[in-house]
């Protein structure tokens, strides 16, 4: 179990996220996931109370090895979803965010990579959050008070599977960018 969890040096992983990868370790023993989890490990996970008091669990893997979680990401999610008692479960990639200082510091030479500006990495999390559903179009509200609102509209074709799931991404995004989010599908007349 202590495969699937690498954590920064000098950090321990809390009891959640022992239980998070006995899970992985127990999935990786079934021989259809076995070929595919092998090399895979997260770097964390959280647990997040959403509306009505559900729950949703948020798993952080290395960007690196993003690509090879898509590959399996349904079957792992819906997996984890039966083993953490129904709880919904999204995949993040962990990014880095440079600060505006990137440019002016001696050892770094060049601009700021465009991939490490707080609005992209906020993009690619939104991006993360609603996978494998494609995102169709986007639009900020601006309230009379101030505040913003993002609008997300999903595709039509996951509504069935992404339905149940609106309140997590929105309260997940929430959590990880202190960002307001509503998800929906556009209405087709």
């Amino acid at each position: 179990m202590a495969s699937k969890i690498v954590k920064p040096a000098g950090q321990e992983p809390d009891e959640f996220e022992l239980k998070v990868a006995e899970e992985l370790q127990k999935l990786e023993g079934t021989p259809e996931l076995k070929a595919e989890l092998e090399n895979l490990y997260i770097l964390g996970a959280k647990e997040v109370s959403t509306t009505h008091g559900k729950k949703a669990v948020i798993l952080m893997v290395p960007y690196k090895l993003l690509n090879a979680f898509r590959k399996v990401q349904v079957r792992l999610v819906r997996e984890l979803e039966k083993k953490l008692q129904g709880r919904h479960v999204v995949v993040i990639a962990h990014r880095t965010i440079y600060g505006p200082s990137f440019a002016r510091n001696i050892q770094t030479k060049g601009v700021l990579p465009r991939s490490r500006t707080l609005t992209a990495v906020q993009e690619a999390i939104l991006d993360d959050i609603v996978y494998p559903t494609e995102i169709v179009g986007k639009r900020i509200r601006y309230r009379q008070d101030g505040s913003k609102i993002l609008k997300v509209f999903l595709h039509t074709r996951d509504q069935t599977t992404a339905e149940t799931k609106l309140d997590t991404f929105a309260t997940v995004y929430k959590k990880l960018t202190n960002k307001d989010a509503v998800f929906e599908f556009p209405i087709e007349s």
